[in-house]
């Protein structure tokens, strides 16, 4: 119970020296004063305690608080987040649980609360939910290799007005960045000795999802393929396309697209050489110190292996069942049949396609797995499938 309103100090004084003194039962000596028993103890243990002083009112400010933290872990936390700018609180949290253990673990809402208060966070705007769904990719890889994916970084100059145009690859099981290479051009021949180098390094993948610009599709050709396509799928490589107009679905690589804008897109104060130095750089710390949430925390080269299927670079010829008629294409993309030069497409020229005989003169068209259309000897023509 509350003190009587008066002079407080004088009450508590002149209630501790009658209960020293003992003249009455030490309940109704508290009844008298109008505060429990308990509360009597309470300052008579503090006068024996601490004299005059143990009677003045405490803080009640907590001894101890959940939500405070240590300098060395404040310190630690700033100190990552000013190294790894683009990262959340829940990455900076896992890089720091890795390299700090011996140091007392916060909670993320600690992290959260430390990062804002320091200035170092910025709060995100949502974006209403589009209403169509969610788009599933055709191909969900369940294993390292089983899908790379393939584009180009958005382009952008040096200070000496060098373009930089990065070609990137990524293993879509693992996250791991596999190419970051600053090229010239888009033209086949160029970006096909990328896939050459990275081919003999890592292996080769069972698919290859790239949008449907060039080089790798051509719209006007059968089933949209280009020379560097066909020559994916003369090493057994399928394709796989995401929809035209919809870069969503291939998300984990315009996200990684988005971190090197953030953190490598002009801001190299040099020329190209420098300009790859650092985006073989920023590819390391992508993959070796960057915590990814998609993967529990782990990053890339945590869940990464290299392909056992292994690249031979020496031309191959693509298999077709016994009953396949077969037929070289020319350099114009055509064949001969019947006598007769029937167009199919210049993205196979130099390969073999298989002809599957459906009687009454026509054929299905294969390059290897892959079906390109039907071609029809009477009327000369070739349909592309659909």
């Amino acid at each position: 119970m509350p003190w009587k309103e008066a002079n407080v100090m004088d009450l508590r004084t002149e209630f501790v020296t009658r209960a020293l003194r003992e003249e009455t039962s030490f309940a109704e000596l508290c009844r008298s004063f109008g505060i429990s028993t308990k509360t009597g103890y309470k300052w008579k243990q503090r006068f024996l305690a601490n004299g005059q002083a143990g009677l003045t009112d405490r803080s009640r400010r907590p001894q101890r608080s959940p939500t405070l933290s240590c300098e060395d872990v404040i310190c630690a936390l700033v100190a990552l987040k000013d190294k790894h700018d683009s990262a959340g609180p829940k990455k900076i949290l896992a890089m720091f649980q890795r390299q700090q253990p011996q140091l007392p673990q916060p909670a993320l809402s600690t992290v959260k609360r430390i990062l804002a208060k320091a200035g170092l966070t910025q709060r995100r705007r949502r974006r209403p939910s589009a209403s169509c769904g969610q788009l599933v990719n055709p191909v969900i890889a369940t294993a390292p290799n089983e899908v790379w994916t393939v584009d180009f970084k958005g382009s952008w100059y040096t200070p000496y007005r060098e373009r930089v145009l990065p070609l990137t690859v990524m293993d879509a099981y693992s996250c791991q960045v596999l190419l970051t290479q600053i090229v010239p051009d888009a033209r086949m021949e160029t970006i096909q000795e990328c896939f050459k180098r990275l081919f003999s390094e890592y292996g080769l993948p069972l698919v290859i999802r790239s949008d449907n610009g060039a080089p790798f599709a051509c719209t006007s050709a059968p089933r949209g393929l280009s020379r560097l396509a066909a020559w994916w799928v003369s090493l057994g490589i399928s394709l796989d396309r995401i929809d035209k107009g919809h870069p969503e679905q291939n998300g984990r690589h315009e996200r990684m697209h988005r971190e090197i804008a953030q953190q490598v897109e002009c801001r190299v104060r040099g020329d190209l050489v420098a300009t790859q130095a650092a985006l073989d750089s920023w590819r390391h710390y992508y993959n070796h110190e960057r915590p990814h949430e998609a993967l529990g925390m782990k990053r890339p080269a945590e869940l990464y292996v290299k392909s056992p299927r292994r690249y031979n670079p020496q031309p191959v010829e693509l298999e077709y069942p016994p009953d396949y008629w077969r037929r070289r294409v020319t350099r114009s993309g055509c064949i001969k049949l019947g006598g007769r030069l029937i167009s199919i497409s210049v993205a196979v020229s130099g390969w073999q396609v298989g002809l599957q005989p459906q009687g009454e003169g026509e054929f299905k068209v294969w390059f290897g797995r892959l079906h390109l259309g039907v071609v029809n000897v009477r009327d000369e023509k070739f349909t592309a499938a659909t």
